[in-house]
């Protein structure tokens, strides 16, 4: 993926490359019940985490979000290559990506996670210059589909009990997505305040190492 220009600012906040220093902090919060109910794999211990952001074989770009110098959040980046017929699969290498996200709730309903997704959006089609970006929550983790429908992205699935939760129970899932030339979209960030958005990467961390 295109190295991207850090760190990228908001109104806000800084968003930059994850570094070794910033497990502790992604460890304090990625560890919280309300964070782990939506991940599809939930670390269990600092371990795991760190294996998870700096193994060699993952190709997801972790973006740290900052307010101020406080890490409050943590989004993925992971490349993808667009469906295409075999003959052409060659043209369409690279130019999706999938997002995913974990927020610190100590911060939630600020309308920080519509601002930090929305200039992960922005970046992906501006310096990464995907196609298209998509991403995917459980169809009851109501704040993260919120977020993605203020940020103008499109629902294309709504698939009904195809996901087994660790708790037994099986949940429908959503897919939205959004095109480059559907970007920028009108709302503001700033004006519509996030519920408590904390966590969307419903079906595991591809990408990610392990």
């Amino acid at each position: 993926m295109t190295p991207i220009e850090w760190p990228v600012r908001t109104e806000r906040l800084s968003l930059r490359g994850y570094l070794p220093d910033d497990l502790d902090a992604l460890w304090s919060y990625e560890q919280l019940s309300e964070v782990q109910r939506w991940l599809g794999w939930a670390p269990h211990s600092p371990a795991d985490l760190r294996e998870a952001m700096e193994g060699e074989s993952s190709t997801t770009t972790h973006v740290m979000v900052l307010l101020g110098t406080t890490n409050i959040g943590h989004i993925m980046i992971m490349p993808r290559d667009s469906w295409a017929q075999a003959d052409v699969a060659d043209r369409a290498k690279g130019l999706e990506a999938e997002l995913g996200w974990m927020f610190d709730p100590a911060y939630a309903g600020n309308g920080y996670a519509t601002e930090a997704v929305g200039a992960v959006i922005g970046l992906c089609f501006d310096q990464l210059k995907v196609r298209r970006i998509h991403a995917g929550c459980f169809a009851d983790n109501t704040p993260s589909w919120r977020l993605m429908e203020r940020l103008g992205m499109r629902r294309e699935e709504h698939s009904r009990a195809t996901a087994l939760h660790r708790d037994g129970t099986w949940h429908d899932g959503l897919m939205y997505a959004l095109l480059r030339e559907e970007w920028p979209v009108a709302p503001n960030p700033l004006t519509e305040v996030d519920d408590a958005v904390v966590a969307s990467v419903p079906r595991g961390r591809p990408g990610w190492s392990p």
